[in-house]
């Protein structure tokens, strides 16, 4: 593990031990009459009706506005205590040096799928969608993202997830993220947000209404309870309501 990794690893165990040690999580899942993936994971604040809601956010949002399912992974367990909360909304960066601590940490191969309400992702003009995760210090913990507009059929983006040289390109949870509501950076602005910019064209969709993101299974690190992908937020760029 590089030191920055380990850095990292700390300050997160330590944000956990803070805020108490989050439940276990034990799916079982379901179909929805739409097909979409319906779940009670027994996390606090998770409503266990067919899908999680942000609640308070304006109405035509950028960002992901319900948690249809998560199925944590091993070494998973950081930000469940604010679940779904934490991975709804803008995203949190904290730049190059330092990782957000605004993420949910999915596990080894960890899934989590979720749904865009206000403003369905339309392939427009570049980046269609961007993922904010953690990344900081050249440390990185890929994530797999596949794009669905009606949560059955899915189609996955090409991820050299072990891919050192090529960048991980395809990845998520590559680059760090400097967008926080706090600096004013905007997070709609790919070239000055920071995260990992989709385009839908990509993947042959015209439009998506759901992101599914999967840990890789590459990351150098899956100790608990901050183990692999880190999601922070998922924001819409070109969107159409």
């Amino acid at each position: 593990m590089r030191p920055l990794a380990a850095i990292s690893a700390v300050l997160l165990g330590l944000a956990v031990s803070a805020c108490g040690a989050p439940p276990a999580v034990d799916d079982a899942g379901a179909r929805d009459d739409a097909g979409a993936s319906v779940v009670d994971s027994g996390l606090p604040g998770f409503d266990a009706g067919p899908l999680a809601d942000a609640g308070a956010l304006d109405a035509g949002d950028p960002f992901a506005d319900r948690v249809v399912w998560f199925d944590a992974g091993a070494g998973a367990g950081f930000g469940q205590d604010r679940f779904p909360q934490v991975v709804l909304g803008p995203p949190r960066g904290a730049g190059v040096g330092s990782g957000s601590l605004d993420v949910l940490s999915l596990g080894r191969e960890g899934v989590i799928e979720l749904e865009f309400t206000d403003l369905v992702a339309i392939d427009g003009p570049g980046v269609d969608v961007v993922v904010f995760e953690n990344a900081f210090g050249g440390f990185s913990e890929r994530g797999i993202v596949s794009f669905s507009d009606d949560g059955v059929v899915w189609h996955e983006v090409g991820c050299q997830s072990d891919n050192f040289d090529a960048g991980y390109a395809g990845c998520a949870g590559v680059n760090p993220v400097f967008s926080n509501p706090n600096n004013g950076i905007s997070p709609l602005d790919p070239s000055v947000s920071g995260g990992d910019g989709f385009d839908l064209h990509d993947v042959g969709l015209t439009r998506a209404r759901f992101i599914r993101i999967r840990d890789s299974g590459t990351s150098p690190f899956y100790g608990a309870p901050n183990g692999g992908f880190d999601l922070d937020a998922v924001a819409v760029i070109n969107g159409s309501k």
